[in-house]
């Protein structure tokens, strides 16, 4: 005959129980709020993110053209297979780097992503897009006041915008 302490704590319940523990172990934490200030003072791009013609979007997003750069390195697939998920990645030795973007043309809006560098930051970025049909990818780097841009096309086999 067996005889039991009481009812035995689950696997669910020690996570939990941890996960409890761990946040409130956070709560006495200094976090900076520097960064969360200068984060909520950056404006949406919002009226870029709404143009349909690339031109367009870099005008709303920059106001002036960029100019071909070999010091910014876009990486890209030649040919996707799915234009779901189209892997590509852009870096630069360039100094004072303080933004990147994805202009897609031959998408529905031609803005794909655009990131805010800080200070410090090492100026690369990985991201995933969707891409409607074959065209060509722009990634535009903003150093130095100044804009640089390079540009690859890649072909779509199975669109990934409703294609």
């Amino acid at each position: 005959m067996t005889t039991t302490t009481g009812p035995h704590p689950t696997r669910r319940l020690i996570l939990q129980g941890a996960a409890s523990v761990a946040l409130l172990g956070l709560g006495n934490l200094p976090f900076a709020a520097a960064p969360a200030r200068a984060a909520a003072n950056d404006k949406y791009p919002e009226e870029a993110f709404k143009q349909k013609r690339e031109a367009d979007a870099i005008k709303a997003l920059y106001g002036r053209t960029a100019e071909p750069s070999d010091k910014v390195k876009l990486d890209a697939p030649e040919i996707a297979e799915n234009g779901g998920v189209v892997p590509i990645s852009v870096t630069t030795t360039l100094d004072k780097v303080t933004s990147i973007s994805f202009f897609v043309a031959e998408n529905p809006f031609a803005l794909a992503a655009s990131y805010k560098i800080p200070d410090g930051t090492i100026p690369a970025v990985a991201n995933r897009l969707k891409m409607a049909r074959t065209t060509k990818l722009v990634a535009i780097v903003e150093a130095d006041g100044k804009l640089y841009s390079a540009s690859k096309e890649v072909k779509v086999t199975v669109g990934g915008c409703g294609g």
